[in-house]
């Protein structure tokens, strides 16, 4: 016992270094029958107003960078997640592609020349390009290595805080990616053994800190603070521990369970510890079934949109389903949405 308290230690010690941001979790549950499940937290130290959108296929999209932006025609249907509606922060298409952003303060991207030879997307429609053009984590993953264009990131509207956030795929396979940029370059994490991140520090010391919580057991001991670190392990060892099952009910409401582990409690700030930031929201996405589940802190039920029942086809509408006013929905509510036209995704 004295041996793992001393490990335990040192590893917090290790991790308190480390420089944080905004904070946020997401996890991959992988049961039988090929049950992949995709679980994320968004949390943010102040309120985050969120909407939830039907996109068809066929969507004309730009980079929304000025003349030199990428541009395409969205191959895919989804149902995401907006922040402020100038952003897609979390969604999945029709073919069970999940993507979510989370913040990452290590974060520095390429240098954007709007005359440049290489196109521009805003970092806002990253998730979104994703979700638009691949049905799997492969096809991202081997189409993103290739940097035909840059990402381009600014100041969220009204702050003094520069978007930094990095990117994560999952699959109905179970596959995973993760894209960061660190120095002015895409690093790519692709394995299907990638199943958590959080936030700071960078992906590579996000493992290399949960090998060394492996050594000691989940049942004796595990770090319980708000910190990216700490939520990173318990989520690796809870996404493990709930039961193996292809039972829907059961299997979503566990993944739910290891997501709120990983949550920050309502109303927690501190001004000292900008890092310490309250759960907003979480999202839930069964990649078999193609089902998306959603809740926010402030309302008392869960709801959940199933994509089987949208048209996505090229002439359906964009719809939109509001939860910004703290509107309260529960059970599937596919046919909630209303005809909106869709938001411009925030540029330079």
């Amino acid at each position: 016992m004295k041996r793992i308290l001393t490990l335990a230690i040192m590893a917090f010690l290790t991790a308190t270094g480390i420089p944080e941001a905004e904070a946020c979790t997401r996890v991959v549950y992988k049961g039988p029958d090929k049950t992949i499940i995709t679980a994320r937290s968004m949390d943010w130290r102040d309120e985050i107003d969120a909407n939830l959108w039907i996109f068809p296929r066929n969507m004309e999209r730009s980079g929304n960078v000025g003349a030199n932006s990428v541009k395409w025609s969205s191959r895919y249907g989804s149902v995401i997640t907006s922040s402020w509606d100038i952003a897609t922060t979390d969604g999945m298409n029709e073919k069970g592609l999940v993507a979510n952003m989370l913040w990452l303060v290590e974060s520095q991207y390429p240098e954007f020349s709007p005359k440049g030879k290489k196109k521009g997307l805003a970092i806002s429609a990253w998730a979104q390009y994703v979700l638009d053009n691949f049905a799997t984590v492969k096809e991202a993953v081997d189409e993103l290595r290739k940097e035909q264009f840059v990402i381009v990131s600014d100041y969220i509207p009204g702050t003094t805080k520069f978007t930094t956030v990095h990117l994560s795929i999952s699959d109905a396979s179970g596959d995973n990616a993760i894209f960061e940029y660190i120095g002015g370059k895409l690093v790519i994490h692709h394995d299907a053994s990638y199943t958590v991140m959080t936030n700071s520090p960078v992906f590579d010391e996000q493992l290399a800190i949960n090998r060394y919580w492996e050594g000691i057991p989940g049942t004796i001991m595990l770090p319980g603070t708000n910190r990216a670190a700490d939520r990173y392990v318990r989520a690796s060892y809870y996404i493990k521990a709930i039961p193996q099952t292809s039972d829907v009910l059961t299997s979503v409401a566990s993944v739910f369970s290891v997501i709120r582990n990983c949550s920050v409690p309502y109303g927690i700030s501190s001004e000292s510890e900008p890092n310490i930031s309250s759960t907003r929201w979480r999202s839930v996405s069964d990649h078999k079934n193609l089902v998306y589940y959603f809740e926010t802190v402030k309302t008392p039920n869960i709801f959940w949109v199933d994509l089987k029942k949208i048209d996505f086809s090229k002439k359906a509408a964009v719809k939109r389903l509001s939860v910004s006013k703290n509107e309260t929905y529960a059970g599937e509510t596919s046919g909630k949405f209303v005809s909106t036209p869709p938001f411009t995704f925030m540029g330079i």
